[in-house]
C-alpha cells in the first residue's frame, strides 16, 4: 500500500535494494516517467545522478540529494561526461514531441551516443522503457521507433534490459488525459476501427515498480520483457470502462472508416492534449499491444493493477490535487532550451505595464497570483483567453486546455495553459513565458512591491514582447488595446481575490 506521507508507489515491491551495486544515471529525469522513477531510487538509498537538457533551481527541491546533470543525448561528448562512474543507466529519453516527421532520427541518434558512452565508461547495464508492438506487422512511426531505439542500445556491449509497454495510465500521463476528457465532454463519441484494436493498459504504479524491479534482479540484465496490466481490452472498451466510474452515460458509434490523423486533429480540442500528441499516439492504436510473453513475472512477481482500479486512482489523485509530474512536463520539445527573458541580448523593446497599489500582504497577494488559470481561468475576460488559446489549437499549438498540474502549487516549469513559468520567487514574483504560437518571444511577469511608507504595496503585471519581424510588431499593436482591458481588470480580480 502506498504511503499517504511521501506518495512512494514501491513500498510493497518484493525485490531488495542493492545500493551498494553503484551510482544509479536517470536520463530523461524531467520527463514523466523519469520524474516519478527518480524519487523511488532515491528513497530506496541509491547515489542517484540525474541527467536533464537544462538545469532549473526546482531540481534540487524535487531530487533532493541527487547529482544533476545537463546533458544533450545528441552531444556525445557531455554524455560521456554523465556517464562515468554510472553502474546502471536508465534511458528514458525520447523524441516522439519532435512530430513525426523529426522524431525518428532524433531517437535513433540518441540511442548510438548513449550506447557508445555507456560502453566507453564501462557502464555496467541500460534499463530502457519502450512500447509493445508486433515486429511483423506495419507499425506506426512511433512504434516503429521505439524498436529501433532498443535495437541501436542492443548493438553495443553494454547489457540493456527492455522493458516494453502499452498504455499507461496514471494522473498525468497523455493517453489518461485524452481518455478522460474525450468520456467528460462528448456525450456521443464516435468510434473509427482502430478502437476496437486490442491492448493491455498498465498503470504507471506498476511501471515505476517494473523498472525498479529489474534493477534489483541481476539476472534481468540483458533479457526483454513485456509488462502489462492483467487485462486485455479494446480502446472502445477502456472508454467504456472510464464512463461507468465517472458516472457519465455515453454513447458510443461505431465508424466504418480509420479516419486517424483527422480524428486525433479534433480530438485535441477537446483534451488538454495536442494534435502533435495526440496524432503520434493515436497513429500506434491501429497496433494491436498486448504481451507476447508473461517472463516478467518469474523474476519480479506481483499482481499488476486491474485497469478499473488503475483509473480510479488517477482520478483520486487528480481530485486530491496531488499529480506530481504530468505530460506537459517535457512539452513542447525545446521549452527546457527557450531563451529567458534574462538572456535577451537587449530588453523587449515592446513592454507594457499595468498596477495598483493595495493594503493586503504580500503573501495572500502572491497566493491569488499562482491560482491564475487551469480551471479557474484567468478571473475574468476568459472568453478573449478561450479565443487566443482556440486559435493557438487550429495552429497545433499547445492552446489553453492544456490547463496546469496543480491548483494549489506551482514550481518553476510547471505550464499554466499556454505559459510556462520561467522564474518565481514566493510573495515577490512570478515570470511566465509564452508558448503559444506567436511572431515573436512574450514573457507576462506578475511583481509585489512594498511596502511604502504608507504601508502600501504595488500589485503590477507587465507584458514583454521580442521580435524583429514586421508581422510581429503589426501583431503587438494590433493586441495592444486589448491589454489594457484584459491585465489591468486581471490584477484588480487578483487583488479582490486575494
Amino acid at each position: 500500500m502506498e504511503q499517504e506521507a511521501n506518495n512512494l508507489l514501491c513500498t510493497d515491491l518484493p525485490t531488495t535494494p542493492r545500493p551498494g551495486m553503484g551510482k544509479v544515471l536517470v536520463s530523461g529525469a524531467s520527463g514523466y516517467i523519469g520524474g516519478r522513477l527518480a524519487p523511488e531510487l532515491l528513497a530506496r538509498g541509491y547515489r542517484v545522478r540525474v541527467m536533464v537538457r537544462a538545469d532549473s533551481p526546482e531540481y534540487k527541491e524535487r531530487w533532493p540529494g541527487a547529482e544533476i546533470h545537463v546533458v544533450d543525448a545528441l552531444d556525445k561528448e557531455s554524455l560521456k561526461k554523465s556517464l562515468d562512474g554510472v553502474y546502471a543507466a536508465y534511458y528514458l529519453i525520447h523524441s516522439m514531441l519532435l512530430g513525426q516527421k523529426k522524431f525518428e532520427s532524433a531517437d535513433i541518434q540518441a540511442a548510438r551516443n548513449f550506447r557508445d558512452a555507456a560502453e566507453e565508461n564501462n557502464v555496467g547495464r541500460i534499463i530502457y522503457l519502450g512500447g509493445l508492438g508486433d515486429v511483423n506487422t506495419r507499425l506506426s512511426p512511433h512504434l516503429r521507433s521505439r524498436m529501433q531505439v532498443a535495437g541501436e542500445l542492443r548493438n553495443g556491449r553494454t547489457p540493456v534490459t527492455v522493458l516494453r509497454a502499452a498504455v499507461i495510465i496514471g494522473s498525468g500521463s497523455a493517453s489518461f488525459e485524452i481518455l478522460k476528457n474525450l468520456v467528460k465532454v462528448l456525450p456521443v463519441i464516435p468510434c473509427p476501427t482502430w478502437t476496437r484494436t486490442h491492448c493491455q493498459p498498465i498503470s504507471i504504479r506498476d511501471v515505476i515498480k517494473y523498472l525498479v524491479g529489474v534493477l534489483e534482479t541481476p539476472e534481468s540484465a540483458g533479457k526483454s520483457y513485456d509488462i502489462g496490466g492483467g487485462e486485455v481490452l479494446s480502446y472502445q472498451k477502456m472508454m467504456q470502462i472510464l464512463a461507468g466510474v465517472l458516472g457519465k452515460k455515453r454513447f458510443f458509434v461505431p465508424l466504418p472508416v480509420s479516419i486517424t490523423r483527422l480524428y486525433a486533429y479534433i480530438t485535441s480540442f477537446f483534451t488538454p492534449v495536442p494534435a502533435r500528441i495526440t496524432m503520434c499516439l493515436m497513429e500506434g492504436c491501429k497496433n494491436e499491444v498486448i504481451c507476447k510473453n508473461r517472463d516478467i513475472h518469474d523474476v519480479i512477481s506481483f499482481k499488476p493493477l486491474p485497469y478499473k482500479e488503475a483509473i480510479a486512482r488517477a482520478i483520486t489523485r487528480e481530485e486530491q490535487d496531488r499529480i506530481h509530474t504530468r505530460w506537459s512536463d517535457a512539452y513542447p520539445p525545446a521549452h527546457e532550451l527557450a531563451i529567458k527573458l534574462r538572456e535577451l541580448p537587449r530588453p523587449p523593446r515592446y513592454t507594457a505595464s499595468y498596477s495598483l497599489l493595495t493594503s493586503k500582504d504580500s503573501a495572500p497577494l502572491f497566493n491569488s497570483i499562482c491560482r491564475i488559470g487551469g480551471k479557474l481561468g484567468w478571473f475574468n475576460s476568459n472568453l478573449l483567453w478561450r479565443l487566443r488559446g482556440m486559435v493557438d489549437r487550429i495552429l497545433l499549438g499547445v492552446g489553453t486546455l492544456r490547463g496546469r498540474r496543480s491548483y494549489t502549487d506551482l514550481r518553476i516549469n510547471d505550464v499554466i495553459d499556454f505559459w510556462r513559468v520561467e522564474d518565481l520567487k514566493p510573495n515577490e514574483m512570478l515570470l511566465l513565458r509564452a508558448e503559444m504560437i506567436l511572431p515573436g518571444k512574450a514573457w507576462l511577469k506578475f511583481e509585489i512591491n512594498g511596502p511604502d511608507n504608507n504601508d502600501m504595496r504595488r500589485l503590477s503585471v507587465e507584458a514583454f514582447f521580442d521580435t524583429r519581424e514586421l508581422f510581429g510588431k503589426i501583431y503587438w499593436y494590433i493586441f495592444l488595446p486589448f491589454h489594457r482591458f484584459i491585465f489591468y481588470d486581471l490584477i484588480h480580480q487578483i487583488e479582490k481575490r486575494s
